[in-house]
């Protein structure tokens, strides 16, 4: 064996090392939240942790569906704002503006993910929430006012990534489409974004993932009720929140119950991420 082969061997070694560590993190983490969490879900039983509507640990209450539903809302109500004002601007930068301009509002855009999250949090409950208070009702503190915050935190995602899977997309499919009579919508519409699904469904994918595991801003603007929201106006809590909020002096079995928490954030998440990559694929293979 050369030097060159043999140093390319080393490199090869030190790369799977690096890989299969970050995957040993996540397996660590893993493994320590079922440990800590999963022992009272089955003591107590897991359908009252799933279905159960009190949230009152010094009563061995650890009923999470409020939260599990608020979560769930409050995703959704991001997905909603977000995807079509994320894709709206990813189309317009990719195949409606000029190079220059799009040269200056990406960076922009990118920049917006690197706000803290509790900046977006002050700003909702100084502009947002007195806003909803006062033209819609309510306290202002509900999952509309959550949805919003969290749909502008997750446009950058969005949008960054879907410039780039459009972008991606070869010049001479756009020409082939013009050369047969389309109008640049019309190839827009019909032939660049189908091309670019997978990328747009991955950009959704990571912004959904941002969405549900938001913490500060939540905590800040959502109102942090443990109960079944049945209107947007009501405020909720999340399972994110309900973590954040308790962990700080929960012992015991309390403490036991955020962990078990945890695990179903967790499994809500990777079902949400199955069923996502899933939809990518059957397109894909359309």
């Amino acid at each position: 064996m050369t030097t060159l082969e043999r140093n390319e061997k080393l490199i090869q070694l030190a790369l799977l090392m690096i890989a299969l560590s970050a995957i040993s993190i996540l397996a660590i983490i893993t493994l320590f939240i079922f440990k800590e969490g999963m022992p009272i879900m089955f003591k107590y039983g897991v359908n009252k942790f799933l279905f159960g509507l009190d949230w009152y640990p010094t009563e061995q209450s650890f009923g999470l569906l409020p939260m599990i539903i608020g979560s769930l809302a409050v995703t959704a109500g991001s997905l909603i704002i977000g995807i079509p004002f994320g894709l709206a601007c990813a189309i317009f930068l990719t195949e409606f503006s000029s190079l220059r301009l799009r040269q200056i509002i990406k960076p922009i855009i990118e920049l917006l993910a690197g706000i803290p999250s509790v900046v977006y949090g002050f700003m909702g409950v100084i502009i947002l929430v007195p806003f909803i208070r006062e033209h819609l009702g309510g306290s202002g503190l509900s999952v509309l006012a959550a949805s919003i915050i969290l749909g502008i935190m997750i446009l950058p995602t969005i949008i960054s990534i879907s410039i780039d899977s459009l972008q991606a997309v070869p010049r001479s499919y756009r020409e082939g489409s013009i050369a047969l009579g389309a109008t640049k919508w019309q190839t827009t519409k019909m032939v660049t974004l189908p091309s670019a699904k997978s990328g747009i469904i991955a950009s959704i994918i990571l912004g959904m993932g941002r969405a549900i595991g938001e913490t500060m801003a939540v905590i800040m603007i959502a109102g942090n009720a443990v109960s079944i929201p049945h209107s947007v106006l009501d405020p909720v809590r999340t399972l994110t929140s309900n973590i954040a909020l308790e962990m700080g002096y929960a012992s015991g079995e309390h403490r036991q119950a955020l962990f078990a928490t945890g695990v179903i954030l967790f499994i809500i998440i990777m079902i949400l991420n199955t069923i996502a990559n899933a939809t990518a694929a059957k397109q894909r293979t359309k």
